[in-house]
């Protein structure tokens, strides 16, 4: 089964040192070495990143709409813009994966409460047979629930989700399935 791994909106603008992310530089390794991984096998590394309005500081070209300079991004590998949390929705990665016959996606990135659940809600939608690396998203701490606890929360959430093609894998980074 070809796969997709996809890395959501892992910008400067997002994940920083003034902007902090629970565990993000554990995420950020993590994230390379599955991509490394599934490069290796003839997997698709997909990177989607959010266009924010003006005056926003994910305007793109502005500083924060920058991917994470410590992530190992490709020249080869494909990005997509997007402007809301589903990077289905007005977005070009539907044609990329039907171009490189993709059948799983490991969808991971930030936040974990928006871009990553949305997607990972469409793409079961879709009927897409998905993987999410529990220790492959991140958020930040919420008014009413820490990070890690909203991350706990989803990890449950989608491996319940009922879909088309059954719910959610969730698993750990290093126990995500490559072919």
């Amino acid at each position: 089964m070809k796969t997709a791994l996809i890395i959501i909106d892992m910008q400067r603008g997002l994940v920083s040192d003034t902007n902090r992310k629970h565990d993000s530089q554990g995420v950020i390794q993590r994230l390379n070495l599955l991509a490394d991984a599934l490069r290796t096998v003839g997997g698709v590394v997909i990177f989607v990143q959010h266009d924010g309005p003006e005056n926003d500081d994910l305007y793109p070209g502005l500083p924060g709409w920058y991917l994470l300079p410590e992530l190992d991004a490709r020249a080869l590998d494909p990005i997509v813009r997007k402007k809301s949390c589903d990077a289905f929705l007005g977005t070009t990665l539907e044609e990329i994966l039907q171009a490189n016959s993709i059948e799983r996606l490991v969808i991971t990135g930030c936040a974990t409460d928006y871009c990553v659940d949305t997607t990972i809600r469409s793409a079961l939608g879709r009927g897409y047979s998905t993987v999410v690396p529990m220790d492959g998203h991140t958020t930040s701490n919420r008014p009413h629930l820490s990070a890690e606890k909203v991350i706990e929360h989803h990890n449950a959430i989608w491996v319940n989700f009922i879909a088309p093609n059954g719910p959610a894998i969730v698993c750990p980074c290093s126990e995500v399935p490559l072919s």
